[in-house]
């Protein structure tokens, strides 16, 4: 197994600047963010492009492979996470056709993983939106298949927020949902990128997940999460986890990181945790933000061998 980041933390540093500290700090691959260029971040750690998918080509990509492996990386992943269920039909156009150009892009680049979203309309229930999901999401699976991609959806409810209430906007949040989304679209190369924190707040078992959808997982993201207590006691369940979830790095948070690599080990999972920053306890600055992976790459690296 590796030990990765994810970039888009560092929106204000070149795809060069990431690799040479990455590097220089221990880490062995890149899960590269590549929202469309010259769009605004319509939240927190979205947005970042470091990589332009839109005008990649066949010239252009073999550079940034050597250029990573001269410093040691792999790509693991290429990341885009919109919403392709968004009820406006124009943004929901404008996800499924930028997420054809990264799944192109991560041909070029021979990174077998596109991590992504599956989305959600927020204001309908969760069999509306299934309906819609075996409408729009089998072509871009089939499209990615056809490219010898795999798609990899990240499991977070993207709740964080009033202006998410009530439903979030992803339905991968769940092992119900998990099912459901196979049982509609068997195909090999539709699964996870498992993120352990987006569980704890959930009550769901984090190492039962595992080896119940072992198979499906194709990439990992490493992210912590403090449960608040005093929100916790305020807001309530009913809450969603607002006013008391909090996302943090890798061994700040409740996860057992020994048991869900434990779990992740016992399925055989080999490839790639990729360390997610959202905390806002390390934000503000460059150097704030490498020293917040660093935490994380310090409380996991036991785990990885």
């Amino acid at each position: 197994m590796k030990l990765g980041i994810l970039t888009a933390a560092f929106p204000a540093l070149t795809l060069d600047e990431v690799a040479t500290w990455a590097s220089a700090s221990g880490f062995q691959s890149l899960e590269i963010a590549v929202w469309p260029t010259g769009g605004k971040a319509v939240r927190r750690y979205a947005g970042t492009a470091h990589i332009d998918v839109g005008t990649l080509n066949e010239s252009a990509a073999p550079r940034i492979v050597d250029d990573l492996r001269s410093k040691g990386l792999t790509i693991s992943a290429l990341a885009y996470y919109p919403n392709p269920l968004d009820p406006d039909p124009a943004a929901s156009s404008a996800a499924f056709e930028h997420l054809r150009k990264v799944i192109v892009a991560a041909k070029l680049l021979q990174v077998p993983v596109v991590g992504t979203f599956v989305g959600r309309d927020k204001t309908r229930s969760v069999d509306e939106n299934f309906d819609v999901f075996a409408r729009v999401w089998p072509d871009l699976i089939h499209f990615a298949g056809d490219h010898g991609i795999k798609i990899a959806i990240e499991n977070c409810p993207m709740i964080f927020s009033a202006d998410e209430w009530p439903g979030g906007n992803n339905l991968a949040y769940n092992p119900a949902n998990w099912r459901r989304m196979f049982d509609i679209i068997p195909d090999e190369n539709f699964g996870l990128n498992f993120d352990p924190s987006h569980l704890v707040w959930q009550f769901i078992d984090i190492p039962r997940a595992v080896r119940d959808f072992g198979k499906r997982i194709f990439h990992v993201h490493a992210k912590d999460l403090e449960i608040r207590t005093d929100g916790l006691y305020e807001h309530g369940i009913m809450s969603a986890g607002v006013g008391w979830q909090v996302p943090r790095l890798c061994g700040l948070g409740e996860v057992n990181w020994g048991a869900f690599f434990g779990a992740l080990y016992s399925v055989g999972y080999d490839y790639v945790a990729s360390i997610e920053h959202e905390d806002r306890a390390f934000e503000g600055a460059v150097e704030k933000v490498k020293r917040g992976f660093e935490i994380a790459r310090d409380n996991l690296r036991p785990f990885i061998h």
